[in-house]
């Protein structure tokens, strides 16, 4: 027998890791790029399964599904819930800006799997070339750096959605984007609006040393650059991370240093 099941309490560790790390990996939301393909999905009936759109969406739900199916809008954020076990059905999923239309082809069975949540992003050509619904409307930098501030840190009652302002998928690979320094920064969040983008990027701190920040020691092709705060304590204190706010001509992972 393998020693490590001799020990009781190496035993249990195991375990307790082998559950963890199955908690973490149900927990993944799985991601889906829309290229014009129904996305197919399974309910479990009584189970609650999530799906995200990059903007918000309006449903259109078959009639014939009105009392076997529970689906609710919020934000980009579809909530589905089915009372009963039914055969594959479509359901069209529209952009409040117009664009995209999403299909999903749903059904629900007794003892389906419980799927996880499911993340739809769009590919960069949509991103560049669809028109996000602005109606031409211009936003300036201040206005973008507001609405991303807003979408990080703001209340969900404050942090609305802007027609116009369209979140699409980035990368969050760690990057060097400050020079000189042993700063970790991820991007947490990116939107487009017309043909300006906007990040939202986390910096950590992973030097002993404080680090007063400067856009003049940015790496990258960037607009504007707008830190959260302008100091960063040293790595382990609770001063260690801020936001940095990036509006760019080009998608974040284009203007971005290589990770």
């Amino acid at each position: 027998m393998n020693s490590r099941y001799r020990n009781p309490f190496i035993l249990t560790t195991w375990m307790i890791l082998e559950l963890l790390t199955q908690a973490v990996l149900a927990e993944a939301p799985q991601r889906i790029l829309w290229e014009k393909a129904p996305i197919r999905l399974e309910l479990r009936v009584g189970t609650e399964r999530i799906v995200h759109f990059p903007g918000p969406v309006t449903l259109g739900l078959p009639q014939h599904l009105t009392g076997s199916l529970r689906a609710q809008s919020l934000d980009g954020t579809v909530y589905l819930s089915a009372h009963t076990a039914f055969e594959t059905a479509r359901i069209q999923v529209r952009s409040t800006a117009g664009t995209p239309i999403y299909l999903l082809d749903v059904e629900a069975k007794e003892h389906a799997p419980a799927g996880p949540t499911v993340q739809v992003e769009l590919p960069p050509a949509s991103v560049l070339h669809s028109d996000p619904g602005g109606a031409g409307r211009t936003f300036g930098y201040v206005t973008l750096t507001r609405f991303a501030a807003r979408k990080l840190y703001a209340p969900k009652r404050l942090a609305k959605d802007v027609p116009g302002i369209v979140r699409v998928p980035v990368s969050s690979e760690p990057r060097v984007l400050v020079r000189g320094a042993g700063i970790e920064a991820r991007a947490l969040a990116s939107w487009r609006a017309g043909s300006r983008f906007v990040t939202a990027v986390q910096l950590i701190n992973q030097s002993p040393r404080p680090h007063t920040l400067d856009a003049r020691a940015l790496r990258g092709e960037w607009l504007t650059a707008t830190f959260q705060h302008h100091r960063l304590h040293a790595a382990g204190s609770d001063a260690d991370t801020t936001a940095l706010y990036l509006i760019s001509a080009h998608p974040f992972d284009e203007a971005a240093p290589a990770p």
